[in-house]
């Protein structure tokens, strides 16, 4: 993995071509270029890392690394680590140059909320000599509670970074929240008002965003944005969209949410149809600028997209 660390700075500029002559790609992407001005995508060996400010990276052309091993990657089957296993994880993804640590879920354990503090005091203050310092985040619910508890946590990195969530697909608001979509809009927009109060980068994930209402979505998304989110992640939480899908969902959002120019868009790709990394690709040719992934894909089910895999489809 330490391979890894020279490229792991992804900027899209020249390698793999929106119009690749390789029939697989086509086949499986059919790709047609975005309304953006960028038509090709590869990894670039640039030796100065972009200026992030509020959720998105000076460079618009960069794709950040958002590396959920610790948290997501530990919801497969088998993969619960101790608290030292995961130190020792977040130490390497830094060596590996990652933007993002998720580094766990505070609010669930006094273990998990220790384990994060331990590692935004550590790593999360572990200024390289060219001045990189990964994002450290943590994971909470669209409550006070899990919201105050994830800052305590998360309050002496450098970088601190909420990744909030709340569900917007029918069926999980109907029988998971128990809540309206007014309610839902509600909870998220006032949510994300009281997270600004103590984060300055938040997080907004639609979750369950691939079989959601897309006229929901635009509506809820604009309000957490003008609420002020600064990164919104979409998941296809049950991993059942096609990379044509999935382009089109960021896509579709792209075009009909206000303000979604002024913030960076996250992917999120379940791996239950083994189409994790190949929508992930697909979620940047549509603009997404900022990738979810773990080590070997580890993750709930099936497993999440590959930060191998994606690098090496990048390069």
């Amino acid at each position: 993995m330490a391979s890894l660390c020279v490229n792991s700075i992804i900027s899209l500029s020249t390698s793999l071509s929106l119009h690749s002559k390789n029939p697989l790609i086509h086949s499986v992407f059919s790709f047609t270029p975005s309304t953006t001005r960028h038509s090709a995508i590869c990894c670039s060996n640039i030796r100065r890392r972009p200026e992030y400010k509020h959720g998105k990276f000076s460079d618009p052309d960069y794709v950040g690394i958002f590396d959920t091993t610790l948290r997501d990657g530990e919801q497969a089957a088998g993969a619960t680590m101790t608290s030292k296993e995961k130190l020792d994880i977040a130490r390497q993804l830094a060596k590996l140059g990652v933007d993002v640590i998720e580094a766990g879920f505070p609010f669930a354990s006094v273990a998990e909320f220790e384990l994060v503090k331990l590692i935004a005091q550590e790593i999360g203050n572990n200024v390289d000599k060219e001045g990189y310092v990964p994002m450290i985040c943590g994971l909470a619910r669209s409550s006070k509670k899990d919201i105050e508890r994830a800052w305590e946590a998360l309050k002496y990195a450098k970088k601190p970074m909420l990744h909030m969530f709340i569900a917007t697909s029918d069926i999980h608001m109907k029988y998971k929240l128990k809540m309206s979509r007014e309610e839902t809009v509600e909870t998220a927009r006032s949510m994300v008002t009281y997270a600004k109060t103590l984060f300055e980068d938040v997080r907004f994930s639609t979750e369950d965003a691939a079989r959601s209402d897309k006229e929901f979505l635009y509506h809820i998304i604009g309000e957490v944005i003008k609420a002020g989110a600064t990164v919104i992640g979409l998941p296809d939480t049950v991993g059942c969209h096609l990379p044509s899908e999935y382009t089109q969902l960021i896509s579709d959002i792209k075009a009909n949410t206000p303000g979604i120019q002024d913030v960076n868009i996250s992917t999120h790709c379940h791996n239950d149809l083994g189409l994790a990394t190949a929508n992930t690709l697909a979620g940047i040719c549509a603009g997404a600028r900022l990738v979810d992934v773990t080590i070997n894909g580890i993750g709930e089910r099936a497993g999440n997209a590959s930060l191998e895999e994606f690098w090496y489809l990048i390069v």
